[in-house]
Parts: C-alpha cells; structure tokens; sequence
C-alpha cells in the first residue's frame, strides 16, 4: 500500500503545489491559462508526437483498444445523458453536459503523469490512442447533442464547426505527424529528436501544476444530487465499462489486447474529467455545476485511483 501511495502521492502533491500556489498569489488564474495553452500547444502535441514516431503502426492503431475504450465511453454517455434526461428530469443540453463528465477523461495533464509512474512502457501509446478516441469521436458527438436543445437549424453548422477546430488542434497535429514518420519510415535529424525531448519532457508536472491553479475559485455552491452521480460515474463506471468492453471484444473475433494495455485503458478513463470540461459547458451557460463536479472528481480520484492501483497490484507499481 505504501508503494501505492508512493506512486499516486506526487500526482496530487503537484496539483496542491499549484492550487497552492496560485491561492497565495504567486501565480494567477490567468498564468494558468498562459501554461495550460504552453503545455496544450507544444508539450503534449510534441510527447504525442515523439510516442507515436517511436512506435511501429501495428502498435499505435490498436483497433481493440479504440474499439473497447470507445464503446466503454459510449455507454457511459448513453448512461449519463438516460439519467439526467429520465431521472431528474433535465432538458438535453443539461444532459449532455452532465454525459460529458461520466464520459470524457483527463488524459494528457492528469492520465499521462500517472501512466508514466506506473506502466511507463506504454504510456505514450495508450495516451494518444486515448487523444484519438476523445477527440475525433467521444467530444464532437457530446457537442452535437449539447446543441440539440438549441436552435434546430445550427445543430450541423456547429458540428461543422467543431470537426473544423479539431483540424487544426495542436494535439491532432502532433498525432498525425507522428503517425507519418513509421508510416514513410523517416527518422529524425539528432537535433529535431532532443528538441522534441525537451519539450516533451515539461508535460506532465506543468500539466498537473495547471489543474491545481485552475481549481482555485471554483464556486462550490449547487452541490446536490446531481453531482453524485457525476463523480460515481466518472470514477467508478467509467473505466468499469471500458475493461467490460475491451475483455468482451475477443469474444466478437478481435484481437486479444496486451494486459499491460489493458491496465492503462482502465486507469484512463478512471481518470477525473478533462480540465476543459467547465470551459465548454460554460458556452451552455452550465459553468457551475461542472466546475463543482471537476473538483470533487479530482479529490475523490485519489482514493478511488489508489484503490485501482491496489487491485491491480504489483505490476502496476
């Protein structure tokens, strides 16, 4: 247990130090914004980047793997938006909001420094296989049906608009880029690969250091009963329903997936929700609440990722 703790305890040690030190003024809420852009535009396009170009393609297009975990998120949004729709009666744009969070996982600033402690060998890959699932997939589908409660008429443009944006993200680029050096059988010049290196290598304890400031001034009123079920879901069945189905995909003539693959499909999507998830559920006016569930989500994941960790077991250490 204590090896455990070991593992998880800088992870959070570094997202106190940011909220930390935000808290205190030395830094502010709009230096965060300044980092999270860094490490969003350079860091982690150029990690995603030097994964993928390291990797033969055999490893990096893991169709069980895409397969699984994207199922796995599905029925988390199916689950989610049911329950907010059926259950506590919300209209879809709520709904979809309240899907996004049982659904969308914070894998780059949060999954990856943690990946990297515990299955270093194949946090990488698991990482951008994870990037192209969320961000070609699970985000634009959440999208649509955000904007499913808004005017009829824009519900493609805007979908247009948000495969659009996707295009041109860093992170996208930095997947494809990667992509096409096993594909062309380039290599790199030695100065391009350390350049790569360095920037890679500021990734994950900035990104950990962004989320703790950016948790400071989280408005903590609307706790109620339908934040519970943001969080149990997120933490609990989410990665529940991705090992279900990536152990169950064999049975339909897959591919038996690596077990240490496995392990870092589950530990994503136990991850909290991605940082971004208050900022895009503000364009639905919905801020609050999911600025209230990211916090909690964040907390409660250092027990619920410890208790993962634990039953795993010693592989994982």
């Amino acid at each position: 247990m204590l090896d455990i703790l070991a593992t998880t305890a800088p992870i959070y040690v570094l997202i106190l130090l940011g909220y930390g030190f935000t808290r205190l003024g030395l830094f502010s809420k709009a230096d965060m914004r300044v980092f999270g852009r860094y490490v969003i535009n350079l860091a982690l396009p150029a990690l995603l980047f030097k994964s993928l170009s390291q990797r033969s393609l055999g490893e990096i297009l893991n169709l069980t793997y895409l397969t699984g975990y994207f199922i796995g998120s599905l029925a988390m949004i199916i689950l989610g938006y049911s329950w907010s729709r059926r259950i506590t009666r919300q209209n879809p744009t709520v709904s979809a909001v309240s899907a996004m969070g049982v659904a969308c996982s914070n894998s780059g600033y949060v999954g990856y420094p943690i990946l990297l402690l515990t299955l270093a060998p194949v946090a990488g890959v698991a990482l951008a296989l994870n990037m192209v699932v969320e961000n070609l997939l699970i985000i634009p589908m959440l999208l649509f049906l955000a904007d499913r409660g808004r005017e009829s008429g824009n519900q493609w443009r805007s979908l247009a608009r948000s495969l659009a944006r996707l295009a041109r993200n860093p992170l996208i680029l930095g997947m494809l880029a990667g992509l096409t050096v096993p594909l062309l059988g380039l290599s790199l010049p030695a100065v391009a690969a350390r350049t790569i290196d360095m920037l890679a290598a500021a990734c994950s304890g900035l990104a950990l250091f962004v989320v703790g400031g950016t948790l400071v001034g989280v408005p903590l009123q609307g706790v109620g009963v339908r934040l519970a079920p943001i969080v149990i879901g997120k933490l609990i069945l989410h990665p529940l329903m991705v090992v279900l189905a990536i152990s169950a995909l064999p049975l339909f003539g897959f591919a038996a997936i690596d077990p240490v693959l496995r392990m870092a499909a589950v530990l994503l999507a136990a991850m909290p929700m991605m940082g971004i998830y208050p900022t895009l559920a503000q364009a639905y006016g919905h801020e609050d609440l999911s600025a209230v569930a990211l916090l909690v989500t964040t907390i409660a994941s250092f027990f619920t990722l410890s208790a993962l960790l634990w039953l795993f077991g010693p592989s994982t250490a």
